[in-house]
Formats: structure tokens, sequence, C-alpha cells
């Protein structure tokens, strides 16, 4: 075994993908003169997180010949006046795609199950609408939208080439964005799952005897050598800024891993950046030409 783990990036991977759906996009759109895939980003407020991701995915979707809108809401934004945006997009059948940003930020009390509840299932290309979850929990992987960050991931997984079934595999986080539809993808793919969160008593040794770690917990390199079985496959979906005087800015982004300790260890390590947030965005607009595409043949 390699003293130092492979790195296991998304770019690569993500424009393997990407080249392949412009390829795809070009022969429907000559077949169809009328094609035109569109997915809607629908952003209260204007958190930069929202922004980044916004640019990125809107970057990857020129290339691969899928259109791109925003509709950006004041943080003012009341709750019915939210609603009233998603149900007009629902109703636009030149719209394929909508996805809510997370978290919203506004001023006024918005229930975000409702609003995305409100999507409609066919338009969700997050998969984070009660519909599109409930049927991930009952173990169904065909014919509706998985969370895209879940899904990216599952995908750098398998290009390890480490046997899934049966593996032991520990998710850090249990978000409904990321830490819940993980483990439950993991469960489809017939590994054994445990599912680690903020009160889970200790993490470490929950942790240390996984043969694949997913990390999002949102505490920056928390994840440690010592954390870790020798040749174990290490997804980090965390991404926050450190300080860091040698650089030019004065700080610099890292994960919820330690990636210099872990790669020590790990047999297949994501970097950051470079790693998730790649995938996330290509399967963003992956997921709105599968939606268009199911819309032509309506």
């Amino acid at each position: 075994m390699s003293s130092t783990a492979n790195i296991l990036s998304g770019l690569e991977l993500a424009e393997d993908i990407r080249n392949k759906l412009q390829k795809e996009v070009k022969l429907l759109k000559e077949e169809h003169p009328e094609f035109d895939p569109v997915l809607v980003f629908v952003q209260v407020g204007s958190f930069e997180d929202s922004n980044v991701y916004v640019c990125n995915a809107t970057e990857v979707a020129i290339k691969v010949g899928v259109s791109t809108k925003h509709s950006s809401l004041p943080r003012t934004s009341t709750e019915s006046e939210l609603l009233s945006e998603v149900k007009k997009l629902n109703e636009d059948s030149k719209v394929h795609g909508i996805i809510v940003l997370l978290p919203l930020d506004t001023d006024t009390p918005v229930d975000e199950n409702l609003i995305l509840n409100a999507v409609s299932p066919n338009k969700d290309v997050d998969g984070l609408c009660d519909a599109n979850a409930g049927r991930l929990s009952h173990g169904e992987l065909e014919g509706f939208f998985v969370p895209c960050t879940p899904t990216g991931c599952m995908q750098l997984i398998k290009k390890t080439g480490v046997t899934i079934k049966g593996s032991k595999a520990v998710v850090i986080g249990s978000s409904k964005t990321v830490g819940l539809p993980m483990s439950l993808l993991l469960l489809c793919h017939h590994a054994t799952v445990v599912t680690c969160h903020s009160t889970t008593k200790d993490l470490k040794d929950e942790v240390k005897d996984a043969d694949i770690i997913v990390a999002a917990m949102g505490q920056p390199q928390m994840v440690k050598k010592d954390w870790v079985k020798p040749g174990a496959v290490v997804i980090d979906c965390g991404f926050n800024f450190v300080k860091d005087n040698s650089s030019a800015p004065g700080w610099r982004p890292v994960g919820n891993v330690d990636t210099e300790d872990v790669k020590e260890v790990a047999s297949w390590i994501t970097p950051v950046p470079g790693g998730f947030g790649p995938m996330t965005c290509i399967t963003l607009i992956k997921n709105t030409l599968d939606a268009a595409k199911k819309a032509l043949n309506a």
C-alpha cells in the first residue's frame, strides 16, 4: 500500500461527465432545435456560499449547453412571496429545473420545508422535496432526483474501485442535503452504514474502523489520522476557511478532514477545493438535463 493516499479529483471526474453531457445536448439540439434545458436558481438574500454556487454551476451549465436564470429575491421577502415565485416557475413549461438555495437569507419567518415541498417533484433537481426524499428512503434509485452532493460523492467512491457492498461506511453529519441522503445512498449500495451527528458518543471510535468515510459535519479539519483505518476511502464534504498568514488573503480553504495528516493512512482522499464541489455542480446540471429530456418526451 502506498504511504500517501491517492488524490480523488472531483475536477477530473466532473470534466469527463461534462464532456459527455455536452455531446448529448448538442445531438439533442440538432434533432430538436427547440430543445433548451433551463435551470432556475431561487435565492433569498445574498449569502456568499450561495453566490459562489450559482457562479460555479452557471459556468458549468454554459459549457454543457444548459440555460440558467437567477431569481434573486430580497431578504425582506415573505413566505407567501417566495411560494408565489416557486408556483410561477412550476407552471412555466420552459423551466425544467428549480433549486432553492439554502439556507434562506431572510429577515422574515419562512418555513423552509414548506418552500422545498412547493417545488414540483419533476423540477426538484436537488431532490429535497418530501416526494423525492421519500423515494430514496424506500431504496429507489431510478426515475427521480437524488440530492446533488451525495450523488456526486457516490460517483467519486465508485471511481476508487472500492467494494461498497459489505463495507462499513461512516457518514459524519445527518443533514437533509448531504449526510442523510448520503447514508441512504450507501445503504442502497449494500454498505453497512453508521450515521453520526453532533450528539454521537465516542465519534472517533465510530469512525476509525470504517472502510469508507464521508465527512460532512461543518467542523474544519476535525478528522485526524488516528481516526482513520489504513486504506480507508475518505470523502471530504467540508468547505471552511482558516487563518493562514503565509497566503496573500490571510486565509485558506480547508475541509472537515485534516488532509495532510489523513493522507498518510487513507488509500484515497478528496481535496478541498476540487473534490465534492465540482461533482455537486455537474450533478445539478445533469439532473436539469434529465428533467428537460423527460419533458421533451412527455
